[in-house]
């Protein structure tokens, strides 16, 4: 009986410890059930704010993001501060239709990728797999056309007149060459024979001016 009673006391004692210790935190992705938001054609996690979710998005660089988290802000009502897990399907798609076209939002034209366009002349916002479509647009046209620029892609050089002493090689590497030493013996006999060759010709001049 006595034991019995001391093995109660003991299981009482570990329950209190157990209530009394605080419960270690869980982590943060135990808290966070990840999800995954597409916004321009870029997977991003739910647990961004919106300012850095747009800094995600190819195209769009801190200040245009500054800029169209203030714009998207005071059209609808989303702080830049918001987690996309708060938004629903509607505001997502309203704020992709704000990057396709930020001019309409009253972006001023200095902050945009491309200004006067080739084909159209309007200036323009490129985000996505755009940028990547239209630059390689403009390399084959450079190409096409045979002007400076064009040619110094054609051939893998550097388009916009830096220097390429040092960097920008293409070809392989040589490594650096140096000149055949003359053996120190072969050199001597060289010297040697020269000075032979200039005695005669010393003597039969003033030979000549002796007569």
């Amino acid at each position: 009986m006595a034991k019995e009673k001391t093995e109660e006391k003991n299981i009482d004692a570990k329950e209190a410890k157990a209530e009394a210790t605080p419960k270690a935190p869980r982590q943060r992705e135990q808290q966070h059930m990840g999800g995954i938001v597409r916004i321009a054609g870029r997977d991003i996690d739910d647990s961004y704010t919106l300012f850095m979710a747009l800094t995600k998005v190819k195209g769009i660089g801190h200040s245009m993001a500054h800029a169209l988290s203030i714009n998207i802000k005071d059209k609808y009502g989303i702080g830049p501060e918001t987690k996309l897990s708060e938004l629903d399907e509607q505001k997502i798609s309203k704020i992709e239709e704000l990057l396709k076209n930020p001019k309409s939002a009253g972006i001023p034209a200095f902050m945009l990728n491309r200004r006067k366009d080739r084909e159209t002349g309007e200036d323009m916002h490129m985000i996505g797999t755009d940028v990547t479509v239209r630059m390689k647009q403009d390399v084959d046209a450079d190409i096409k056309l045979q002007d400076w620029r064009g040619y110094r892609h054609q051939y893998g050089q550097k388009v916009r007149g830096q220097r390429t002493r040092s960097t920008g090689r293409t070809e392989e590497t040589i490594g650096v060459t140096k000149k055949k030493e003359m053996p120190a013996a072969a050199g001597a006999a060289a010297s040697a024979a020269a000075g032979a060759e200039k005695k005669p010709a010393k003597q039969a001049q003033s030979g000549g001016a002796k007569k």
